[in-house]
């Protein structure tokens, strides 16, 4: 029988839900302090798998210039739930074009956390 820590479960959802508010909030410098050094990031592109991003430099670069290349889209959680070190959210993520044309894409962000730091992060998308 499994069982389930939920002081664990509850410092996961909170890690995440403080990465979801940086991350909303473009600030690279507190999205990092909430990675370990040796994060995982897999993006959603390119397709069909996505590229993986491994260590703090690799990401902080990525994020830094997804940060600059949208700066008005929003992540919205749409659905967030967790199970001890582990945590799922189903969101959505509104931008504008580089043609001034509004877009979204919807997608799951699957994520590991230990030590209190997010040390996987997986992200799919619908389509």
């Amino acid at each position: 029988m499994t069982t389930y820590s939920e002081s664990e479960t509850s410092r996961t959802l909170s890690v995440i839900e403080q990465f979801n508010d940086a991350f909303n909030r473009r600030d690279v410098d507190a999205v990092m302090t909430l990675l370990t050094d040796d994060v995982i990031f897999e993006n959603t592109s390119p397709f069909p798998d996505g590229k993986r991003l491994t260590g703090q430099s690799n990401v902080r670069a990525f994020w830094a210039s997804l940060f600059a290349s949208t700066p008005d889209a929003h992540f919205a959680a749409e659905d967030l739930f967790a199970v001890d070190d582990r945590c799922t959210v189903r969101w959505r993520y509104s931008f504008t074009s580089s043609d001034g044309t509004p877009g979204h894409v919807r997608g799951v962000d699957v994520f590991k956390v230990r030590d209190g730091k997010v040390s996987e992060k997986f992200a799919y998308v619908k389509g």
